[in-house]
């Protein structure tokens, strides 16, 4: 038991880790970086109920000028299978003066592949202002 409570504690470090890349944290990722992190079938369900492909996504972040401030908050990790787990948390944007906007629910889902652990789907949901 204490061995898969260990692996679950790394796998969910592990997956908040790449998610919160995604976010660029004050570094651009490349579109290589992002080709690696994202599934070759990733499909995006935006806050705005727009959709999004993987050539999109790619495209949008890697070329993306302006980085935005993202506080993300509340992971938690649900193993859904051997290779797959769900990843759901909340973020919002934060703004020059401190001010969280765009408050979302978000859940992705990330695979084990050849190349490492891939978000295959992510959405996001508006949520209400809560912090």
């Amino acid at each position: 038991a204490a061995r898969i409570h260990c692996y679950m504690q790394d796998l969910f470090e592990h997956l908040c880790s790449l998610e919160v890349d995604l976010h660029h944290p004050g570094i651009q990722l490349s579109s290589e970086r992002l080709e690696a992190l994202l599934h070759p079938d990733f499909h995006e369900v935006g806050r705005s109920g727009r959709e999004y492909d993987r050539h999109t996504v790619v495209n949008y972040l890697s070329y993306a000028t302006v980085q935005r401030h993202v506080v993300s908050e509340g992971f938690a990790l649900a193993n859904l299978a051997n290779g797959a787990a769900l990843l759901t948390y909340r973020s919002a944007s934060k703004d020059t003066n401190g001010t969280l906007f765009n408050h979302t629910c978000r859940a992705s889902l990330w695979v084990e592949t050849g190349v490492g652990w891939q978000l295959r789907y992510h959405q996001g949901t508006p949520a209400a202002m809560t912090w």
